[in-house]
C-alpha cells in the first residue's frame, strides 16, 4: 500500500467544492457593496451579453484633464452607437459603481476635485472602500467587479504585464492573474509597450488565458502605441461573429479563465516603433533615477512618454481606446444574437439608431384601441354585443 506524507493533505471547509464553477461563486462580491446604474441593471437582467465594461484608471491616472473626461464620454457614446450598453466601473465614496453618470465621471476626471482618487486593483479594494475613498479601477479591479455582476466583455486601452527586468524585480501586474481567474473577454491594443511583452505572453499562457489577435493575418500581437510587438499570438479572430462564438464556447466549457483579444491601433495613429523604443527607454531611466516604484510606475511612464512625444502618444492612446470600445461593442451585439436569437439583434439595432441621433428625429407614435361593451336585456336573456372602435 502506497503511503503519502501527511503534508500532502489539508483540511477543507465543510461543503467546499474544488470545481471551477464553485470557486467562482466563492469569489462573488456581496451585492450590498455594489450600486448598478438602472440602464445597466435592466440590460443585465434581460440581455447581459450586451453590457461592455470599461475601466476607470484610464480616467483617473491614464490621461490629463480634460482629455480624460472627453475620452470617457466619447467611449461610452461609441458603445451605445454600436447597439451595446457601456458600464464604466469605479469606486466612488467607498461604493462600487457599475455604470457612472456624467457628474461621477467628471468627479473622477478632475485632479483638483479635492478628493484623492486611488489607483485600485484587487489588493487595494478593501482599503479604498473601508475608508470611503474614490478609486479608479485597474484592469484587474474592473475584471473582478465585471465577473461578479455577470459582464462578459470588457474594453480597455492596454493591459498590464511583466515589467522589464521582471525576472529580477518580480514586478508582474495583477491584471494577468485576474485574467486567469475571470471568464471575461478583454479587448485591448495588446500589452502596454513599456512592458516586457514576450514574457507577458508566456505568463498569460501559464495562467490559461487564450490570447488572440483581431483582424491580423499573421497573428502579429500589437504593442499599444504600435501595431506590431515582434511577438505572435496563437490565434487570430477575423470578425465580431467569430469572436462572439469563441466567447460563447468558452462559457459553455466552464473554463473559468478569460480571453485577451489584441486589436492593433488604427494605422493612422500608430507610432514608429524605433522612435517609441527610444522614448520609452529614456522614460524608464528617468523613473529609476527618481525611484518611482510599484503601481506608480505605469502612470509616470505614460506621462513621461506623452511629454517626450509632444502629445502624439496621448492622441494614439485616445484613438486606440475608442477603436477597442467599438470592437468590443460589435462582439457584444453578436454574442447576444448567438445566445438570444435574432430578436435581440433587431432590438439593439433600433437602440443604436436612436443613440446615433441622440433621439433627434425619432418617430413618436400616439394611438390606441378602444373596446366598448354594450349590454342589452331582452326578456329573461342577457345578450352581449361588442363594438370595437379604432
Amino acid at each position: 500500500m502506497l503511503r503519502l506524507p501527511a503534508t500532502m493533505f489539508c483540511r477543507l471547509p465543510r461543503g467546499y467544492c474544488t470545481s471551477k464553477r464553485a470557486i467562482a461563486s466563492n469569489r462573488r462580491i456581496s451585492p450590498s457593496l455594489i450600486d448598478i446604474a438602472p440602464e445597466v441593471r435592466e440590460t443585465l437582467r434581460h440581455t447581459p451579453q450586451l453590457v461592455v465594461a470599461l475601466e476607470s484608471t484610464i480616467i483617473t491616472h491614464g490621461m490629463p484633464y480634460p482629455a480624460n473626461l472627453d475620452t470617457a464620454l466619447e467611449v461610452e457614446q461609441i458603445v451605445r452607437q454600436q447597439g451595446a450598453v457601456p458600464a464604466t466601473i469605479a469606486i466612488v465614496g467607498g461604493r462600487i459603481k457599475v455604470g457612472l453618470g456624467a457628474d461621477q465621471l467628471r468627479l473622477l476626471a478632475r485632479t483638483d476635485s479635492g478628493a484623492q482618487t486611488l489607483k485600485t486593483s484587487r489588493r487595494d479594494m478593501a482599503y479604498v472602500m473601508a475608508t470611503g475613498r474614490n478609486g479608479g479601477t485597474t484592469v484587474a479591479g474592473t475584471l473582478l467587479v465585471a465577473d461578479a455582476v455577470g459582464i462578459r466583455i470588457f474594453a480597455t486601452g492596454g493591459i498590464g504585464g511583466v515589467h522589464r527586468e521582471g525576472e529580477r524585480t518580480m514586478d508582474v501586474s495583477a491584471d494577468l492573474i485576474e485574467l486567469g481567474r475571470c471568464p471575461v473577454a478583454v479587448v485591448s491594443s495588446g500589452v502596454k509597450s513599456i512592458l516586457d511583452i514576450p514574457r507577458t505572453l508566456e505568463y498569460l499562457e501559464t495562467q490559461g488565458v487564450c490570447v488572440t489577435t483581431y483582424g491580423s493575418k499573421d497573428c502579429e500581437f500589437p504593442a499599444f502605441y504600435t501595431r506590431s510587438s515582434g511577438s505572435k499570438a496563437a490565434y487570430n479572430l477575423t470578425s465580431p461573429t467569430e469572436a462572439a462564438k469563441m466567447l460563447h464556447v468558452n462559457r459553455e466549457l466552464g473554463l473559468g479563465s478569460g480571453i485577451l483579444i489584441g486589436v492593433p491601433i488604427p494605422e493612422r495613429y500608430a507610432m514608429n516603433a524605433t522612435e517609441m523604443d527610444a522614448v520609452i527607454a529614456e522614460a524608464l531611466v528617468d523613473a529609476e533615477r527618481k525611484r518611482i516604484q510599484g503601481k506608480e510606475v505605469t502612470p509616470f511612464i505614460l506621462s513621461a512618454v506623452s511629454k517626450l512625444t509632444r502629445g502624439k502618444s496621448l492622441d494614439a492612446n485616445m484613438a486606440l481606446i475608442k477603436n477597442n470600445a467599438r470592437v468590443a461593442a460589435d462582439i457584444a451585439v453578436e454574442l447576444a444574437h448567438i445566445e438570444n436569437g435574432s430578436a435581440a439583434k433587431e432590438k439593439q439595432t433600433d437602440k443604436a439608431t436612436l443613440a446615433a441621433t441622440d433621439g433627434a428625429g425619432a418617430p413618436l407614435v400616439i394611438g390606441g384601441s378602444v373596446i366598448d361593451i354594450c349590454i342589452s336585456v331582452l326578456e329573461d336573456d342577457v345578450k352581449l354585443s361588442v363594438l370595437i372602435k379604432n
